[in-house]
């Protein structure tokens, strides 16, 4: 498989179409309320601050209140002053930035780990970097519908839904790109429809429909799309009726190494035992339990 996941020209191209259009922002103003609660918890103000592709100016408002300076790099160019560029080809100076944040946008790069890697370099020392994407539970009601639907009506399927990066590979990549003091947790978010034709709706009108490289050239039969719908209604509605669409939100934070973050302790530096702590005899590697020799 090509390790080019996304066609990111196409990408620009809906993303661009749905923001001209009225891009619905139930999940991004979902995403800028829990981004201003977890900078509330950290008690300083930066001087520079930068948002990161995130489709909509919503969190303006939140960084303008925490950070002296704000700069706002877009995908797409809008009316917004905002600075056109690219995830995967930032364009700041090393250690230009104190603050870096980036909402549901990261799970379109195709190369995360670089895109990481330059939003590490582009803080200072001691400079924050949290956002928020896609996760690898999301949408995977349709991605089963879909393949199963287009398995058993063709024999074979092609790629239709993005594979989002899975929750335990996100921190090995904070570490990776050099980031101190990784934290990554993720909750599942769960918007409810009447048929799956809405949620196609809402991803189409948000510019998530299939930009995958590997896509089929062909367009899905409707007969594909009727049984998906079918299979989608029988295995993921609630009693009521109404069908559920998961979408799986992780946050990945980390700072900008320096010296006067804390740092784990070196092995046998420890001035205490546990066992005294715990109030329990202590055993060595070769005793067994009851004080007896193996």
């Amino acid at each position: 498989m090509s390790s080019v996941v996304f066609d990111r020209a196409l990408y620009r191209r809906r993303l661009a179409a749905a923001l001209a259009a009225g891009y619905p922002d139930f999940l991004l103003a979902r995403c800028v309320a829990d981004l201003d609660e977890r900078l509330s918890t950290v008690l300083r103000r930066f001087a520079r601050a930068a948002d990161l592709g995130t489709p909509l100016p919503l969190a303006d408002k939140v960084l303008r209140e925490r950070a002296g300076e704000l700069l706002r790099m877009a995908e797409v160019a809008d009316a917004s002053g905002a600075l056109a560029g690219d995830l995967e080809a930032l364009p700041f100076a090393p250690e230009s930035l104190d603050l870096a944040t980036s909402l549901l946008a990261l799970h379109a790069v195709n190369d995360l780990p670089g895109a990481l890697v330059q939003i590490r370099r582009a803080l200072r020392p001691d400079g924050l970097f949290i956002a928020c994407l896609l996760g690898g539970q999301s949408l995977t009601e349709l991605r089963q519908s879909l393949l199963a639907a287009e398995v058993e009506l063709t024999g074979g399927a092609s790629p239709r839904v993005a594979p989002f990066a899975d929750l335990r590979d996100l921190g090995g990549l904070l570490q990776r790109a050099g980031f101190a003091l990784p934290v990554i947790d993720s909750e599942s978010v769960t918007v409810r429809y009447g048929d799956m034709f809405g949620l196609l709706r809402d991803l189409r009108a948000m510019g998530w429909a299939n930009a995958l490289a590997e896509r089929s050239g062909k367009p899905l039969r409707r007969g594909v799309l009727l049984r998906a719908a079918e299979l989608y209604a029988e295995r993921f509605a609630d009693p009521d009726g109404r069908l559920r669409a998961t979408f799986e939100i992780v946050w990945l934070s980390g700072w900008a190494p320096h010296e006067s973050q804390q740092k784990p302790l070196r092995p046998g530096s420890a001035k205490a035992r546990l066992a005294d702590a715990l109030g329990v005899a202590e055993i060595g590697a070769g005793d067994k339990a009851g004080g007896e020799k193996p």
